[in-house]
């Protein structure tokens, strides 16, 4: 529906479900409009080597996402695209922008970063697009994108994408879109949430619910697993406990480098880790294949979250399961997302690990167990290896600490070996010929009162005579 429309340089407004395939609907147009170097036209441009189509993308994941699948579509033509983001080095960006682009895909702040460097020079664009449009509205970037749009020509082609369309992106479209034509490619009847993913709602206590995700990951034709959690922390908890337990799992979240965040999607792109624990920095388009189920680890924020992590399973008409978690603290907000999307999940079941509709609902073994290694035995010491912790520290509650020195380490006089208490037949003498000699060092002597205030230590009388 939208390549005919886009084809003629009409400005356009693209609301679909995710998983529909958005990202070709305006790619293959924008590639067949521009002009690439082994064209004729290509030297008479105002200036050769300049981009002319920019995408502009929510996040870092999604922005290396769309690259990479509008390089596929650009290597018949041989045009040259560039993926432009934070987190990686300036110098490959610079580079690559030096040696002349036509597609520039990237996230709005090194968009503007660049822009302001005059290192990238937006002033003969021909096609924009604003992917995902509706996130960048919750990121905050919707100031960035409207500096961005002031940069390029103003007769464009633009094209605006995205699941859902709050006030603020019809407000945006108004202000920099011309007569745009708006394709919607389901009719308003249908949910926003795609058919062919069965949804699952579970009222679940946070303790026991590691215990329950070891039991859905041996679910029957299970395969990749996405499993999102609401906090940074919360995600890396999640993904550790999970790979103790023995599953290939791996974690993208805000903490993480870039460099580790791809790192970490490649291994899950690849099937070296099958599951992949994420905030909801990977709910936004990121296209991996056979991800058979998603798991909500805590309940989303608001409905536009839900959709758009129960979608990345579920995509190009494959089936997928969801299955969401829902604490005692978050039923409210489940019963409004539940509302808004017309759910039938209003009062979610009380589910445990060992839930006999647990096991029935999704197809799992009732001999799954909580992991699927055996836990590491402790330690023991062998006979002969010496005393264990236990004798030690007995050992040590039944003697006196040893204590041979004074506080200045000097040696005590007259102490008892291995007491460190001085012997009570001590003579005064003996002390007092040390005081005077100055040989041995000082040490703390007590002194008692006697009745009249005045101290009856022998020693210190016989000084003072």
């Amino acid at each position: 529906m939208a390549i005919p429309i886009a084809l003629t340089g009409t400005d356009m407004i693209g609301q679909a479900r995710t998983g529909t395939g958005k990202t070709l609907a305006f790619g293959i147009p924008m590639l067949q409009r521009i002009v690439v170097p082994e064209e004729r036209d290509f030297e008479s441009l105002s200036k050769p080597g300049a981009p002319q189509a920019l995408i502009v993308a929510p996040t870092r994941e999604l922005a290396s996402q769309v690259s990479k699948d509008m390089s596929v579509a650009a290597a018949q033509r041989k045009a040259r695209v560039v993926t432009l983001y934070g987190g990686m080095g300036y110098e490959p960006q610079l580079d690559a922008l030096k040696s002349g682009v036509e597609v520039v895909v990237g996230t709005p702040g090194r968009l503007l970063d660049l822009a302001d460097r005059r290192a990238l020079d937006l002033s003969h664009i021909k096609v924009l697009v604003l992917d995902e449009a509706d996130e960048m509205l919750d990121l905050g970037f919707l100031p960035d994108v409207e500096r961005i749009l002031a940069k390029t020509p103003e007769l464009r082609q633009t094209m605006l994408f995205s699941a859902t369309m709050p006030s603020a992106i019809v407000t945006l479209a108004r202000r920099h879109l011309r007569h745009p034509v708006n394709i919607r490619a389901e009719s308003a009847e249908d949910s926003t949430t795609v058919p062919a993913t069965a949804q699952f709602v579970y009222q679940a206590h946070d303790l026991d619910k590691p215990e329950v995700v070891a039991r859905i990951l041996q679910a029957e034709n299970r395969n990749r697993v996405m499993i999102f959690c609401r906090t940074k922390r919360s995600a890396q908890r999640v993904s550790d406990d999970l790979a103790e337990r023995g599953f290939s799992a791996t974690s993208i979240h805000g903490d993480l480098s870039q460099v580790l965040r791809e790192k970490a999607l490649k291994r899950f792109r690849s099937g070296e880790a099958d599951v992949l624990v994420a905030t909801d920095v990977a709910a936004r388009g990121i296209d991996v294949t056979d991800v058979t189920h998603v798991i909500n680890y805590e309940c989303p924020e608001d409905d536009k979250t839900y959709v758009h992590r129960i979608g990345r399973t579920g995509r190009a008409g494959a089936s997928g399961i969801a299955i969401t978690f829902v604490d005692w603290a978050d039923r409210t907000r489940w019963k409004v997302i539940n509302n808004t999307l017309g759910l039938p999940f209003e009062e979610p079941e009380e589910t445990y690990s060992t839930s006999e509709h647990l096991f029935h609902d999704l197809g799992i073994d009732r001999s799954a167990k909580g992991r699927i290694n055996e836990p590491p035995a402790p330690v023991r010491a062998e006979r002969g290896s010496g005393p264990s912790w236990e004798e030690r520290r007995a050992q040590r509650s039944g003697q006196p600490r040893k204590r041979s020195r004074t506080r200045n380490g000097g040696q005590t006089e007259g102490t008892e070996a291995g007491t460190g208490t001085a012997p009570a037949s001590s003579e005064a003498p003996t002390v007092v010929e040390s005081v005077e000699s100055g040989d041995a060092p000082k040490r703390r002597r007590r002194r008692r009162r006697s009745g009249g205030g005045g101290s009856s230590d022998p020693v210190s009388a016989e000084a003072s005579s």
